[in-house]
């Protein structure tokens, strides 16, 4: 059974239409009702080419930073072997994208950072005898450009975590492992360090990167060992000084043997030297018996004034007389 409008019915019905006929005329104030003009289809077509055209522009040109490489990624084909530079370069809209590497000079260090004396970052390694050394290390490296598609291909944009930071505690842990703890802290540091770059360098060119220098920044051992190495070298220093003394001491010995030893020579050679002017005088007196009777005016000439005769007269006379004679003036 269906109810019959009523009239009442009847005029809620025709004024509730009335009101949707005029709602796309609103009212302006006092004045007339403005009609509403749809879009046309030309101006949205023309909106969503604008945009479109915008967006395939953007897709298309990428632009490399300084101190950047970038890598080619094909939803085609894959990563591309080539890679791009600096500057602006045309791509492949949805198709390719571009990875951006940093190639410039970066550092990792790992150290202890923890505000409460931690060593979380630092490198723990033990030394020849097996003693326990942190140390604080910073590693300089940059990536191969050349090789950078390869290093996307095999590493990806982890490399720090995935190669770099496990091969650098372990390169330093073997190195350290070779030398003491007491060679390490002291006169070894600079071979230690020579050793752990050598291996990382090997590491990283297998995996497309490029090292720079590697620091050793500090190199930390217990205070008790600390104190018994530095006991153990003032030790080995008072040895090497009283060592130096005993050299000293052997080394003036020795020139006192050789001072002694040119005396001892020297007064052999002068013995041998007045032996043999003995000889030859000797046999010169023997030859020229004259030479016996100069002799004995040589010796007798500084104490008393004598005159020698020729020998056929042999006899002396006073000199001391005659020149006071000579000397006394006549009467």
């Amino acid at each position: 059974m269906t109810d019959n409008p009523t009239p009442d019915n009847t005029a809620d019905t025709e004024a509730s239409t009335d009101t949707k006929r005029t709602r796309p005329f609103p009212k302006i104030g006092n004045d007339a009702p403005v009609p509403r003009t749809p879009p046309s289809r030309r101006m949205l077509w023309t909106v969503g080419g604008v945009v479109a055209a915008a967006l395939l522009i953007g897709q298309s040109f990428k632009v490399v930073p300084a101190g950047y490489v970038g890598v080619v990624f094909s939803a085609l084909s894959g990563v591309k072997p080539g890679v791009i530079q600096e500057g602006v370069h045309f791509v492949t809209p949805f198709v390719d994208r571009v990875n951006l590497y940093d190639a410039k000079l970066q550092e990792i260090t790992l150290a202890h950072t923890d505000e409460n004396g931690g060593e979380s970052g630092a490198i723990r390694a033990r030394s020849k005898e097996g003693l326990d050394i942190t140390a604080d290390v910073t590693v300089q490296f940059r990536i191969d450009r050349s090789k950078a598609a390869i290093l996307h291909k095999e590493l990806g944009r982890g490399y720090v975590q995935t190669v770099i930071s496990p091969q650098i505690r372990s390169k330093v842990r073997d190195a350290i492992g070779q030398f003491s703890a007491a060679d390490i802290i002291s006169t070894q540091r600079q071979q230690v360090e020579g050793r752990i770059t050598d291996a990382l360098r090997e590491v990283f060119t297998k995996n497309n990167l490029l090292l720079d220098a590697v620091l050793l920044r500090e190199l930390r051992i217990p205070d008790s060992i600390a104190k018994a190495i530095e006991q153990k070298q003032a030790a080995e220093q008072q040895v090497a000084v009283e060592r130096n003394k005993l050299q000293q001491a052997e080394i003036s010995a020795q020139r006192e043997v050789v001072v002694a030893e040119g005396a001892a020579k020297s007064a052999v050679a002068k013995a041998r030297g007045d032996a043999e002017a003995l000889t030859l005088r000797g046999r010169a007196l023997r030859e020229n018996p004259l030479l016996i009777q100069l002799t004995v005016a040589e010796k007798l000439a500084p104490g008393i004034n004598t005159v020698m005769l020729p020998a056929d007269g042999n006899f002396l006379l006073d000199l001391k007389s005659l020149q006071s004679a000579a000397t006394t003036p006549k009467p």
